[in-house]
């Protein structure tokens, strides 16, 4: 099996709910991919960045993302990231011209609210980033996988998908 950093900056996916002040904040110790982990009987290499709704994520953030890539000594990369900007991140990394291999995945439902979007999307980020063999930048959330430039958040559904009915799943 690949080695694979895990990079988690925060997202929808890792919010859970506040009773003192009844709102959703970001968990920034991983709870979620640590109780996946548990669950698959396995251990995470997770490093814990940002812990931002990416509506909050800046320019420096993106720094911080792409300086944590380049300083891993893995060449797969699997990151948890928010959805509503989780393709100008992609954009970014991918500009750089990274000789990794890096899967961005997130939630539109927190794990802690309920566990199967979040565990399905990071349970097909994985398998893709062991399947994957040509550097690049890539998406994989609702079951559509693919090079980030193929792959959109379709709001008015509420979920994500390719660009064009004639784009298909890249390895």
């Amino acid at each position: 099996m690949k080695k694979i950093s895990i990079i988690n900056t925060g997202g929808t996916f890792n919010k859970v709910y506040n009773p003192k002040n009844g709102t959703l904040e970001i968990d920034k110790t991983s709870k979620s991919l640590e109780d996946i982990a548990q669950k698959w009987l396995c251990t995470f290499e997770i490093i814990n960045i940002i812990g931002k709704d990416s509506l909050d994520i800046t320019p420096t953030d993106r720094d911080t993302i792409l300086h944590t890539i380049q300083k891993s000594d893995t060449s797969h990369i699997l990151i948890v990231h928010g959805t509503d900007t989780i393709d100008i991140t992609a954009r970014y990394l991918a500009n750089a011209t990274l000789d990794k291999i890096v899967v961005l995945t997130g939630a539109m439902v927190p794990y802690s609210i309920d566990s199967l979007e979040a565990t399905a999307n990071f349970a097909s980020a994985y398998g893709y980033l062991h399947a994957l063999e040509k550097h690049g930048v890539y998406i994989a959330m609702n079951g559509v996988l693919g090079n980030y430039t193929q792959i959109t958040k379709n709001r008015n559904e509420g979920r994500f998908s390719f660009i064009s009915d004639k784009n298909y799943t890249q390895f």
